[in-house]
């Protein structure tokens, strides 16, 4: 090799094989003292247990020989631990390090795939294996070279979106199956700022469901209804049906008493009966042997709406007619009644073992309204009937049977139930009770049933006779239990197919009956011209509040139709709350609030709060009688209304001479020309015959003494409450003013 020198800070880096590194001629020449220190020649002892390296020795090149020999390494070696690998590594100062051998991979044994670490160079060359593309490179390659081609779009589906009268734009999107973000751009093209869960119309939301290339299907909130009632039935499925008939007429003239002769007779001995005096409607079987189902209404005026009510759920009308009473407002009002409902009448003419009995005057009075009974040449059925010796009440049971074979009364028992709910009510125990009368269908326990506002699962059937079935066919009255709330007497019923659409239905109607209360409270859709007259008509009129409670619907509804009756311009009662039930704290508390009474029909009050009612002051009236209730309350409102005040004329006078008298004033001197004039009364004093003054006479003296009255024809001295100006030819008119007490 060559020796030779080399350009300064040259070095050779990196391992020679077969020979001693060499570092340079060390300052002092081959062999000289070392600038470090240390012994002549030789290697130097180890510097490892040194924490700190030494510093690098740096060569003279000013002070090197030209052709001096390389000395052996000598230099000190600094222990550098690398922490990665735990081995300790020995470096000499300014010599690159030695790189360390690689561990030796071990072979996988047969059968497992070898697993690959880092492609080192010793890796690539060691030829132990073929280095092969992995599936993820293979993948990334051909998207690098497809990356810049269009990815074919695909076809765009076309929906038919189903859009209510409002809907959030999360949900419109959902239905179009487009994603959010580009409905909300649509709206802000078109000026419209919205969030994701903001509400739009029906047209918007059309409008951009047509723009994206969907069909529109419109949908009302009152399409929830469609199909709950009125589905027509298959002629194949009709089988006969027993009548139902409603028995109607007059307060007193005898229906509930003919019900029960019927029932006496013809239903079976252990029969409850509980059931018939709540809901008036029962079945009983004709001497033909068909079953007929009765409808009881009342008689009393309050009572409309229930008779109309039964007059629409009835096949027959049997109108009672007492035969000593006659046609009578109540009954004129239930053929008014079958009449509006389009359903055949049947006169039952009762009371015939009377002694003043008359039943041709029936007859003829019931010409005066259109009914021409059989045996005056007309079409309509007449019967004499008692009640109390039970004449004639076969034959009643018969024309009616007859009556329902000619009207072919058929209904489909195979599908599911509808009716009508002919009385509700709250029942302690058992909760919210309806009574329903099935129409179509065939009502079964755990059916899933609708009313009006209200909805629920059946969960138990009770009959007329008070026992429990699992089923009801048409024309079948029955207490259904298991309402979430009290329905309104004569809501329809229906059975649905899920809880689901039940809530459906129950919502929507919750929310339109809130509606009308509102706009019936509110003042929406009136005018200035309606507010104002509303005032004028109302001013300084009094209310009476009321809250009314009773033990079925029927009869709150009667008891409040009966009581916005009363009243005139002056004094009106004002039904704060009508419910069914017994009287619980609420009540009270509304009470106490508006100062009202509480009016308990056939209930009474829980005894929390009979103790709240007592302590707040609330009184509590309780009545079973309608009569009572409505005379009662006519009463007190009557203490509402302001006396009328009527005046009672006493005597007349006239001025003779007018005395000044110090400290008291003037004094007239009068003589009294007609009647008598009494201290206190009230005079109006009349001046070339018009009113100049009225007031009381505040003393009244004859010569010294003061008088209480002064007769005709004696004269007296007079002055006046606050008022002096008074001359001689005046006229006095005394008179007496009584208040009279008035009433509704």
């Amino acid at each position: 090799r060559s020796d030779g020198p080399r350009p300064a800070g040259a070095r050779s880096d990196g391992p020679r094989p077969g020979g001693p590194r060499q570092d340079g001629p060390r300052p002092g020449g081959y062999g000289g003292p070392r600038s470090g220190g240390g012994t002549m020649g030789g290697r130097p002892p180890s510097l490892n247990h040194m924490a700190r390296p030494a510093a690098p020795v740096v060569p003279d090149p000013e002070t090197a020989k030209p052709h001096a020999r390389t000395a052996p390494p000598v230099a000190a070696r600094a222990a550098v631990v690398d922490d990665e690998e735990g081995a300790r590594t020995i470096r000499r100062p300014g010599v690159a390090a030695k790189p360390a051998a690689l561990p030796k991979t071990p072979k996988a044994a047969p059968g497992e795939e070898k697993r690959r670490g880092r492609l080192t160079l010793a890796n690539a060359t060691s030829g132990e294996d073929e280095r092969t593309r992995s599936l993820a490179a293979f993948r990334r390659r051909n998207q690098r070279l497809m990356g810049h081609r269009q990815v074919e779009q695909k076809e765009k589906i076309a929906r038919e979106v189903i859009i209510p009268e409002t809907i959030t734009i999360q949900e419109l999107a959902n239905r179009m199956s487009e994603r959010a973000v580009d409905v909300i751009k649509m709206l802000m093209k078109q000026g419209q700022m919205h969030k994701i869960t903001d509400v739009i119309d029906s047209d918007s939301a059309q409008l951009i469901a047509e723009e994206l290339g969907h069909t529109v299907k419109r949908v009302a909130e009152s399409d929830v209804e469609e199909g709950l009632f009125d589905t027509p039935d298959v002629d194949d499925n009709l089988v006969t049906r027993p009548p139902v008939v409603t028995i109607m007429g007059h307060v007193d003239h005898g229906k509930t008493s003919l019900l029960d002769a019927i029932r006496k007779t013809n239903v079976v001995s252990g029969e409850a009966g509980g059931i018939t005096q709540h809901i008036g409607a029962y079945q009983v079987t004709s001497p033909l042997g068909g079953k007929i189902t009765f409808i009881d209404t009342p008689g009393h005026a309050a009572f409309t709406a229930m008779r109309a009510r039964g007059a629409k759920v009835t096949d027959i009308v049997v109108l009672v007619v007492a035969a000593d009473d006659g046609v009578m407002p109540q009954t004129i009002e239930a053929i008014n009644h079958a009449q509006a409902a389009g359903v055949p009448l049947i006169v039952a003419i009762n009371k015939v073992d009377k002694p003043d009995a008359n039943p041709q005057r029936v007859r003829t009075e019931l010409l005066q309204h259109s009914i021409v009974v059989e045996s005056m040449g007309g079409e309509t059925l007449e019967f004499e009937v008692s009640a109390k010796t039970g004449d004639g009440l076969e034959t009643l049971l018969e024309g009616l049977q007859l009556q329902a074979e000619i009207l072919e009364l058929k209904a489909n028992a195979e599908r599911s139930a509808e009716g009508t709910v002919i009385e509700a009510k709250l029942d302690r125990g058992r909760g919210p009770v309806a009574t329903v009368l099935v129409q179509r269908g065939t009502l079964r326990t755990g059916d899933i049933v609708v009313a009006g506002a209200e909805w629920g699962r059946v969960r138990a059937l009770i009959n007329d006779l008070g026992t429990n079935v699992k089923e009801a066919g048409p024309s079948v009255p029955v207490e259904v239990l298991g309402f979430n709330g009290t329905p309104e007497a004569g809501d329809r019923v229906a059975v649905v197919e899920s809880e689901a659409r039940a809530r459906e239905v129950t919502e929507y109607r919750t929310r339109q009956k809130r509606e009308r209360q509102a706009a019936r409270m509110g003042s929406a859709g009136r005018t200035l011209a309606d507010m104002m007259h509303d005032l004028k008509a109302g001013a300084g009129r009094k209310e009476f509040p009321l809250v009314v409670r009773a033990d079925v619907q029927g009869s709150a509804e009667a008891i409040v139709g009966a009581l916005e009756k009363v009243g005139n311009e002056e004094v009106a009662a004002r039904i704060i709350q009508a419910g069914v039930g017994g009287i619980s704290e609420s009540d009270v508390t509304l009470a106490e609030a508006s100062n009202a009474i509480i009016l308990a029909f056939n209930v009474r009050a829980h005894k929390e709060a009979r103790e709240a009612a007592e302590r707040a002051g609330i009184e509590i009236r309780y009545y079973n009688i309608i009569y009572d209730l409505v005379d009662d309350v006519k009463a007190a409102m009557s203490g509402l209304l302001a006396p009328t005040l009527r005046e009672e004329r006493l005597g007349e006078a006239q001025i003779l001479e007018v005395f000044n008298v110090s400290k008291v004033g003037k004094i007239a001197g009068c003589r009294v020309l007609d009647g008598v004039v009494q201290r206190g009364a009230h005079v109006r004093l009349i001046r070339d015959n018009v009113v100049i003054h009225e007031g009381r006479l505040s003393q009244l003296k004859r010569f010294k003494d003061d008088a209480r009255e002064v007769t005709s024809g004696q004269e007296c001295g007079m002055s006046f409450e606050s008022y002096q100006d008074m001359r001689v030819g005046d006229q006095i008119e005394c008179y007496r003013v009584e208040e009279v007490k008035r009433s509704l």
